[in-house]
């Protein structure tokens, strides 16, 4: 296994091997799916922002952002099998595979604390979710593995907040998505602090 690649064991599911498959015989490119990665987060973005007058559209509303979420993390599976495995990958492919990802964290988490009504938290977690990305890509840079270590990576902070918006499309009136973010605060400045540590270790 390439060791660059975040380990995700859905990749060798058959269904995404298929229709990484049919997207790379209809000439879309990685890029492009990286691209609409960010489109869903926008989108997502836009449902955090209209929720809380959203009225009887609550519950539309979170279940539209927490859809979007995990179409974004599809995404971020079908573009590398594409690059990869349907031989598309490009030479401006590391950019395209690295920048919508941040953008996408930022507008999902700010537009949740958006949401919660503390849009200081979810900009909080988004600095947080930079950070372990600045750490992986630092590490990267010194010659080591990158280090997708937890305990709060993409996929658990992604999945923490799908479920807090599931939670609280039909708990209303629970500050559902303010206690999903704190818990993605918590999670993943701890992850900072371990890639921190492990890079340092290396460098010693």
């Amino acid at each position: 296994m390439d060791e660059n690649r975040r380990p995700i064991a859905a990749r060798r599911l058959g269904v995404m091997q298929g229709i990484a498959r049919f997207l790379a015989a209809r000439g879309v490119s990685p890029n492009a799916i990286s691209i609409a990665s960010v489109v869903f987060a926008a989108l997502g973005f836009g449902a955090f922002w209209l929720m809380p007058g959203a009225g009887g559209g609550r519950i539309a509303a979170l279940l539209l952002a927490a859809s979007c979420i995990q179409l974004r993390l599809l995404c971020n599976l079908i573009d590398g099998l594409v690059a990869v495995e349907g031989g598309k990958g490009s030479a401006t492919g590391p950019f395209w595979n690295e920048a919508p990802d941040r953008a996408a964290d930022t507008l999902f988490l700010w537009g949740a604390g958006l949401a919660a009504g503390m849009p200081a938290l979810g900009l909080g977690c988004a600095v947080l979710a930079l950070s372990t990305a600045y750490l992986r890509e630092f590490g990267r840079a010194e010659g080591f593995a990158p280090d997708f270590g937890g305990p709060f990576a993409k996929q658990q902070r992604m999945a923490a907040l799908t479920l807090g918006c599931v939670v609280a499309a039909f708990a209303p009136g629970w500050p559902v998505l303010a206690v999903a973010l704190w818990i993605i605060a918590g999670g993943t400045a701890l992850t900072v602090a371990l890639r921190a540590g492990r890079v340092l270790e290396r460098m010693g």
